[in-house]
């Protein structure tokens, strides 16, 4: 008995339509993501498509249609087809000739399961096609998707060996789908983990995030400590961070905090600046995600100031993190203004005081006593600078 996928809003697409018509019925399938999402009644972001068609053929056959293409990995048989409704990629048929566990050299295939073969996973190797929604399953992926199993397709440690970083993706696939532990597959993955030394830090870092953003990423994390693979792309994570997550999720949920990468990147980190910033190095994070993640990292004593003081120091976004990392309330810093000390230096230059570093020092003593005692108007500004200047 065939199965057929649910219709969802994406498959009464007008512009899908006019797409399949374009490339011709059989030739074309939806595949991956769009599928098991759909089948998992989650939402769906993107629509991907595979084809029997070279991507030349593809590029000619739109044309025709008067539908735009941006060849994008033209050199891998992908073309983007540019749609009103959002973009499809539209991947020519292709089985591996060689992989070095960073890149695959590949070949044009004509049969759908040769295609399948070559994907990870076997909930991410589901087609369906586009006019009678039935969906083809090569390798269980149905079953496991309904046993909540992440498997990798045939052999885990081929697949791996194949593409070293599909060892965090298991992990991260595991957090959002999986609940059953796979053997097979955290054998592999305990294995082969050091072969994750050999991938971009960019890479590293992009799977990384991907799957500390996720709802509940601790039992993920958790396994890829005991298996040895947290080490080697984090070694600075010991058990104490771990757990230092896991508390950071209990906290978020009971604030009803949503969930933030670095933030929980953060908690698996020493609270050190130093070490966090050396980390965003290494993993090629931007300047801005390398500041954020060396001021959140860093819990270090002044966060005994009230929630304002540290929002006024460092801004209410990492206010509001280092309070979660605390397992701080961080009510009080969200939404809030963050105000101007209503204080000039050229106001005690007109006081009598030389214009140079007394006015600094006295701004700055004015300035911790205003914050000290929670942003007080005007009026109580002047009197401080008046208590400053008499003393």
């Amino acid at each position: 008995m065939s199965t057929t996928l649910p219709e969802a809003e994406w498959t009464q697409r007008e512009d899908l339509a006019d797409l399949v018509k374009a490339l011709g019925d059989g030739t074309v399938r939806w595949v991956g993501g769009a599928v098991r999402d759909t089948m998992m009644g989650n939402d769906v972001a993107d629509v991907d498509a595979a084809t029997t068609h070279r991507p030349e053929k593809v590029i000619e056959l739109c044309d025709a249609a008067g539908i735009r293409t941006v060849p994008t990995g033209i050199d891998h048989g992908t073309v983007t087809a540019i749609l009103p409704g959002g973009n499809v990629e539209i991947t020519t048929l292709r089985h591996d000739v060689s992989t070095d566990g960073r890149r695959a050299t590949v070949s044009y295939a004509e049969d759908w399961k040769d295609d399948a073969a070559r994907r990870d996973f076997t909930i991410n190797a589901l087609y369906a096609d586009p006019v009678t929604l039935e969906v083809f399953d090569y390798f269980g992926g149905l079953l496991h998707m309904e046993e909540r199993r992440v498997k990798f397709i045939g052999d885990a440690r081929e697949r791996i060996r194949e593409d070293h970083l599909r060892i965090l993706r298991y992990f991260r696939f595991n957090a959002r789908f999986g609940c059953k532990v796979d053997r097979e597959a955290e054998e592999a993955c305990e294995e082969l983990a050091s072969t994750l030394k050999g991938l971009s830090r960019e890479r590293v870092a992009m799977e990384m995030l991907n799957l500390l953003g996720l709802p509940d990423p601790v039992h993920a994390v958790t396994r890829m400590a005991h298996l040895g693979v947290l080490r080697v792309v984090l070694p600075e994570a010991g058990d104490d961070e771990v757990m230092a997550l896991e508390h950071l999720l209990e906290h978020e949920s009971h604030v009803e905090s949503e969930p933030h990468a670095l933030r929980r990147l953060a908690a698996l980190l020493p609270a050190n600046r130093e070490v966090a910033e050396k980390v965003a190095a290494r993993l090629k994070l931007s300047k801005e995600q390398r500041k954020y993640l060396g001021l959140v990292a860093e819990r270090s004593a002044d966060d005994a100031e009230s929630p304002r003081a540290l929002a006024y120091r460092h801004g209410t976004a990492i206010a509001r993190d280092r309070l979660l990392l605390a397992g701080e309330d961080p009510a009080p810093v969200i939404d809030w203004d963050i105000p101007v000390l209503p204080l000039k230096g050229g106001e005690i230059v007109q006081r009598g005081i030389g214009a140079g570093p007394e006015v600094a020092r006295i701004l700055q003593a004015v300035e911790r006593q205003w914050i000290a005692e929670g942003f007080p108007e005007r009026a109580r500004v002047e009197e401080l600078l008046e208590a400053e200047l008499e003393g």
